[in-house]
């Protein structure tokens, strides 16, 4: 059995959040330095700001700050912030955030506003709920954001400088985008490279490029996927019911299903090298399982491997810490402190 033990949690953030939701960067995704010195990044939102905490990979030299929510000519945003993540391409890492008002690019140090795009509120009814959701980077200079109506937009970045434009907006959902991802693994033939879903449970995969193409499409099952990964054409997806179902990425064909926690999930993750899967849900556990492929039937086999409580906690955030899935932290609804788990 493996035995994952937490070290002392990080500072505790000005603000008192009500919501918190982890991203972080870590080696297994293009850091400067190297060796055991190598720079981990964390961040959790808190409700108008983002926590950001930066530390070596041996948990020396801790630095910690508040990001606030912006809007271009009117400094600090009253918007809630609704994710955060850093998107890595070949020529740059920018750390995007979504919001009620928009999409917020930076400098992958938060030291820079690289790009803002507003969200038309005006094309809403008064009643109905605006904001951005899913982050995700997607091929060699691509980062797409979904929205609250459906539709995901996709920016093209430039290797540098700020001419971020819009060059696609892809209309398959018909209910607001939860989370988007790319593929993590080796992309097989016909099966597409990036996942996005929505509120109604909807899943539609892409082949990214010059122009984005539709490759498959899950139809809504009445119960929101709040969470998606992807890896080596497996879509990995989280409901609310507690439910993870993996799917063929190329024909959208529902390959197992697992019911996984006693309450909603908020968060999946995937180590690229080593196909384990994280889930963390508001039943306060954080399981890991294993993704493999039979190789003499080609069915796609899920495998539990641990469980970790996090005492009074209602988890919103999880994400490995390496590639191999051998460390990972947490963060939960109204909790001041990210937790890092290791393997000992």
């Amino acid at each position: 059995m493996v035995t994952l033990a937490p070290p002392p949690a990080a500072p505790r953030t000005v603000t008192s959040p009500r919501r918190a939701a982890l991203c972080l960067i870590t080696q297994r995704r293009r850091l400067h330095g190297c060796g055991r010195h190598r720079l981990q990044r964390f961040s959790a939102v808190h409700g108008r700001s983002l926590s950001l905490l930066s530390a070596a990979a041996a948990g020396l030299g801790l630095s910690h700050r508040q990001l606030p929510a912006r809007e271009p000519g009117t400094g600090v945003s009253a918007a809630l912030l609704t994710q955060a993540a850093w998107c890595v391409l070949p020529s740059r890492v920018l750390l995007v955030l979504t919001s009620q008002k928009g999409i917020q690019m930076y400098e992958a140090d938060g030291s820079v506003l690289v790009y803002w795009h507003t969200l038309d509120v005006a094309e809403h009814p008064p009643a109905e709920a605006v904001f951005a959701r899913g982050i995700a980077a997607a091929g060699e200079r691509f980062i797409c954001v979904g929205t609250s109506s459906g539709p995901v937009l996709v920016f093209d970045v430039p290797p540098k400088g700020t001419n971020v434009t819009v060059s696609e907006v892809l209309e398959q959902h018909g209910a607001a985008v939860t989370d988007i991802a790319a593929e993590q693994g080796q992309v097989p033939d016909g099966a597409g490279d990036l996942v996005s879903a929505d509120d109604a449970g909807t899943l539609c995969v892409w082949s990214t490029g010059e122009e984005f193409r539709l490759v498959s499409k899950v139809p809504a099952c009445g119960c929101t996927c709040s969470s998606v990964a992807l890896w080596h054409g497996t879509v990995a997806a989280g409901f609310g019911n507690g439910q993870i179902r993996l799917y063929e990425a190329a024909s959208g064909r529902l390959r197992a299903q697992v019911n996984a926690h006693a309450r909603w999930i908020n968060a999946l993750d995937l180590a690229p090298e080593t196909g384990k899967l994280l889930s963390g849900a508001e039943d306060s556990f954080v399981h890991i399982w294993k993704l493999s492929r039979n190789p003499d039937t080609d069915d796609v086999e899920i495998q539990h491997c641990h469980a970790e409580c996090v005492p009074d906690t209602q988890v919103c955030g999880a994400r490995f810490c390496d590639p191999e899935g051998n460390s990972f932290a947490v963060t939960g609804y109204d909790v001041s402190e990210i937790f890092r788990y290791s393997r000992v």
